[in-house]
């Protein structure tokens, strides 16, 4: 019976400390990026953006602004098996979009100070 008591004292304070933890998170806007998609679209994001003239020729002729850029780069999906992440000096990673009416994928050279945006299709 003892043993019971305190299994149930546990399980209370666990929940009384998940639910003030998820309250203290959610009060300081907490992301956790261990997923590797979510590092790599971070690590391109929190860097200058350059734009090649390939692409930015391609965004004009379709009407793509910097803005569905920097969405694509949030709310994206990298594609590994496109991807030369292990290329030197810089990695190069392809980038889909999601959740968009038209699919634009991205090619992203990936440098240790800048992050230049190769080329741009739509489909």
């Amino acid at each position: 019976m003892q043993l019971l008591k305190r299994i149930g004292y546990f399980l209370v304070g666990l929940a009384f400390g998940s639910v003030a933890l998820f309250f203290f998170w959610k009060q300081k806007n907490v992301e956790f990026d261990y997923l590797p998609n979510a590092r790599t679209l971070k690590n391109i994001r929190v860097k200058p953006r350059l734009f090649s003239k390939e692409a930015t020729l391609t965004m004009q002729q379709n009407e793509i602004d910097s803005i569905i850029i920097a969405n694509i780069l949030i709310y994206g999906e990298v594609d590994f098996g496109k991807s030369k992440p292990r290329q030197k000096p810089c990695r190069e990673y392809w980038v889909d979009s999601e959740n968009l009416e038209t699919q634009i994928s991205l090619v992203v050279k990936n440098c240790d100070s800048t992050a230049t945006i190769q080329k741009v299709f739509v489909n």
